[in-house]
């Protein structure tokens, strides 16, 4: 059976998730199994343009769904924002003979994506892959699900301490410019104050459930801190907290690229190898620019443009309930 396209390229790119590698992994394989060669372009948009390209087999891709990270490394490439860039890698592209692009990545990734299969009329494909779950169009990105508990394993050893030494705890957390992480982790963790960008309050919370907390004869709290809540970060929450009351003994905990690294749960592994599949499934329908997401634990098609303008929002009953359960 003759299939129009015959060879597409896989790369990651921007920061790195957990289950990157079992989306590449998936992509690979059922590309394989549909007659299609699979090339790995490795560091992103960088090796693109820079011509570092090779084919993948199904040996290649062995024993790597449980590694966290990208074996086809990833990198940010401001060259491929200039239209100079992009005909390199456009170039490269014609070269390699390859077809078509599937791109595992977050918002940035999938804005080059776009603008590239403009250009070129290039079949592209969005895997999500970013641990802030921030991509309108999908319940869960690939990552998320680990990051969220390797968050959860940190705070719960730094709760031991908090509560030993009847202290109060700032933890930031990733996310870029959501609350995703820091939500869900304040209510897994049973934190006393979520500051995220979604409420910008923060004194007020600090306020209300630390002081509320003093008031049941609470003797140590957790706030957990989203990187971009506030300018500065858990630092400055952890100032403005030492202003309005400083009796109170604080500590702030950076956990920074950590939230990125580890073996992928399950669920994330299944996520990835479900949309690497569809992915090529999806280029066999002969479509592109779309993202490949799950909606209801179904797989859905989801407009690139889409994907990239329309802001994921905090589900109120999440906020109602950690601030319920913080008391």
């Amino acid at each position: 059976m003759e299939y129009a396209i015959k060879c597409v390229g896989v790369l990651t790119s921007g920061g790195d998730s957990p289950a990157m590698n079992a989306a590449i992994r998936a992509v690979v394989r059922a590309g394989i199994s549909n007659g299609i060669c699979v090339k790995g372009i490795y560091r992103g948009y960088s090796g693109l343009i820079d011509g570092e390209i090779r084919e993948l087999s199904s040996q290649d891709v062995s024993g790597i769904i449980q590694r966290g990270g990208t074996i086809l490394k990833s990198s940010r490439c401001p060259a491929f924002q200039t239209p100079e860039g992009r005909k390199q890698a456009y170039d490269n592209m014609q070269k390699e003979g390859i077809d078509a692009l599937i791109v595992i990545g977050g918002d940035g990734t999938f804005t080059g994506a776009r603008v590239f299969s403009q250009e070129y009329n290039i079949p592209v494909i969005g895997l999500p892959g970013t641990i802030d779950n921030d991509l309108w169009g999908t319940d869960v990105t690939i990552g998320y699900d680990t990051s969220l508990n390797t968050i959860m394993e940190c705070v719960d050893k730094l709760r031991d301490t908090a509560t030993s030494h009847e202290r109060v705890f700032l933890v930031e957390i990733m996310g870029r410019d959501a609350g995703f992480l820091t939500l869900n982790a304040a209510i897994a963790v049973g934190a006393e104050v979520a500051i995220i960008p979604e409420r910008t309050a923060v004194a007020e919370q600090i306020e209300e459930a630390i002081g509320q907390g003093k008031r049941k004869s609470k003797n140590s709290s957790i706030v957990l801190v989203q990187e971009h809540a506030v300018e500065g970060g858990a630092q400055t929450v952890a100032k403005i907290l030492e202003k309005a009351h400083p009796e109170y003994n604080t500590r702030v905990t950076i956990l920074g690229h950590l939230q990125r690294g580890g073996s992928p749960t399950a669920q994330d592994r299944i996520l990835a190898s479900r949309l690497g599949v569809a992915a090529i499934q999806a280029l066999l329908e002969e479509q592109r620019s779309i993202m490949i997401g799950v909606q209801n634990d179904e797989i859905v098609y989801v407009p690139l443009s889409k994907a990239i303008s329309t802001k994921k929002d905090i589900k109120a009953d999440k906020w109602t309930a950690m601030q319920i359960l913080s008391i």
